[in-house]
């Protein structure tokens, strides 16, 4: 079984919540592992700091390297893709899962909420993977992964909160027009989406969620790594949704996943 054993992994948002787990996930497999996000000093409100998940890279089995960086400030980027290629030799794969999120109508979204979405979202994952890009194209199986639901423009998901899915839908364009660009240099260019809500501190920013109806981050990093190990030459341009790679891949137990297997599931925005 192909593993992330020796690969080098650049997560964003990778202090907490999925982006936490696929961390984790990839240092299991003896991955190197860059812990990018903002949060470099603890916080009473949010859990994980880049140090805190440092430590668990470590404790798992993988090489850690820790940067504070806020991807809305283009230097800090690509002072952080450069560190991470100095460290480790190269960039194998790149996890896009920095994302801001605000569930709220248009008269009750400031502007400076709508512009951080759209600085972190879609413009993010687009920086993000500019800046490794020269890096992934020298890798022997290169892979980016952002999560991003199916582009849709179905109306009941614009209506609500017409700046948090264009800011999400922008995510999914940009891994559209990117694995269309670089399909033939062999850059495996894909998204994926949890099939239900995630037990993540997001879900506080989604009005009446009962957090036992919701599964862990493990099942997104358990799909990702799925994704990750398949040889990139032969996947590109999907969707992935998190239960139906796995099922794919012989998983039967879901149960595992659910914070409260007793409960039924919420299925997530997008879907």
């Amino acid at each position: 079984m192909t593993t992330l054993s020796g690969k080098t992994v650049f997560i964003t948002g990778a202090s907490r919540g999925i982006g936490r787990a696929i961390a984790l996930r990839a240092a299991a497999d003896g991955a190197n592992v860059a812990i990018v996000a903002k949060s470099g000093v603890p916080n009473p409100k949010l859990p994980g700091t880049i140090h805190s998940v440092a430590e668990e890279v470590a404790k798992a089995g993988g090489q850690p390297l820790a940067l504070q960086c806020d991807i809305r400030e283009e230097d800090e980027v690509r002072a952080a893709v450069a560190a991470t290629a100095d460290a480790f030799g190269g960039i194998d794969v790149l996890i896009n899962n920095a994302s801001a999120i605000w569930l709220r109508g248009t008269l009750e979204t400031p502007m400076k909420r709508f512009d951080l979405m759209q600085q972190v979202n879609a413009r993010g994952t687009f920086l993000v993977t500019q800046a490794c890009l020269p890096y992934l194209l020298q890798s022997p199986d290169p892979h980016v992964l952002t999560l991003a639901p199916p582009p849709t423009l179905d109306l009941k998901w614009w209506a609500p909160h017409t700046g948090y899915t264009l800011a999400k839908m922008g995510m999914s364009f940009v891994t559209m027009g990117l694995a269309a660009e670089f399909r033939e240099q062999g850059v495996a260019i894909n998204a994926l989406w949890p099939k239900t809500v995630i037990a993540t501190d997001a879900i506080n920013m989604i009005p009446g969620v009962d957090v036992t109806m919701c599964r862990r981050p493990e099942i997104v990093a358990d799909a990702a790594q799925a994704i990750l190990t398949r040889p990139a030459r032969e996947v590109t341009g999907r969707f992935f949704i998190d239960e139906d790679v796995l099922r794919e891949a012989g998983v039967t137990d879901f149960a595992r996943y659910a914070v409260d297997p007793s409960k039924p599931l919420l299925p997530d925005l997008f879907l």
